[in-house]
């Protein structure tokens, strides 16, 4: 398969920019070719098409909003996650911000059943191809990064047999994720760029994206503390992604079940 275009990562503002430009030095002589395809198997999709809003938790060790988090185990917070409910987890693989790295994505898979997103700051085709080499079901696309390249970054996405989150700010980004044939999009209560979070964001865009005809599953992403939060999007979103509020926790699993319950 024809690999993306070059990213022009230069146009990227503020906190975002800094770290994609890291990324794109650490892909820099990266292979950017992907291989044949491989079996669509759409467990993350799955995972969020089940009845009522469910969780995506997170493996967080630190962000650049918080410092450090929590030290946690991976594979033993993926399972603590899983007992509390989540439908599937999300694990952060950028090192110097985020506390992540292949291995912590490697041993969440290995130690949950559920479905398993590769969070990460996509710049690059070998990033695709190693989060279906590492296990993951999913990948994490940002249309703050990629811009008018979404649409190719999904094809190699499900080239690759991997779900995509879609992920969009304001309602520029949500058209973008919209005309590149996104079948799950996030929304970002959090502007990367300025790292200041909105919880309305979430509400305003999903009510667009149904709006303008979008029958694909929506995430809210960012922000959500408690379920007073989640309130919101109770009845808006397929899926809500949190990270920080549960990876501080002393009870993982505890946590995310009182989350999701109130």
């Amino acid at each position: 398969m024809t690999p993306p275009p070059t990213l022009t990562l230069e146009s990227v503002p503020g906190v975002l920019g800094r770290i994609v430009a890291e990324r794109a030095a650490d892909y820099l002589h990266a292979d950017p070719e992907v291989g044949p395809p491989r079996p669509k198997a759409r467990r993350f999709e799955s995972a969020l098409a089940q009845p009522g809003l469910v969780l995506i938790a997170e493996v967080k060790r630190a962000s650049p909003s918080q410092g450090a988090i929590a030290p946690l185990d991976p594979a033993q917070a993926a399972q603590a996650y899983q007992a509390g409910g989540a439908a599937a987890i999300s694990c952060l693989t950028e090192p110097r911000h985020f506390g992540g790295s292949p291995q912590a994505l490697r041993d969440v898979v290995a130690g949950v059943t559920l479905p398993v997103l590769r969070k990460d700051f996509v710049i690059h085709p070998a990033m695709l191809r190693e989060a279906a080499d590492w296990g993951a079901s999913a990948a994490l696309l940002m249309v703050s990064v990629l811009h008018g390249a979404t649409g190719e970054y999904l094809q190699l996405a499900h080239h690759l047999g991997l779900d995509a989150l879609v992920e969009v700010h304001d309602e520029r980004e949500l058209d973008t994720a919209l005309e590149a044939g996104a079948r799950i999009i996030g929304v970002n209560n959090r502007d990367l760029t300025t790292l200041h979070t909105d919880l309305q964001v979430s509400p305003r865009l999903i009510r667009r994206a149904r709006e303008q005809g979008f029958t694909g599953l929506l995430v809210a992403e960012s922000g959500y503390r408690t379920p007073a939060d989640i309130a919101s999007i109770r009845e808006l979103a397929d899926a809500v992604l949190v990270g920080t509020s549960l990876a501080g926790s002393p009870d993982l699993g505890r946590a995310a079940r009182e989350l999701m319950t109130g």
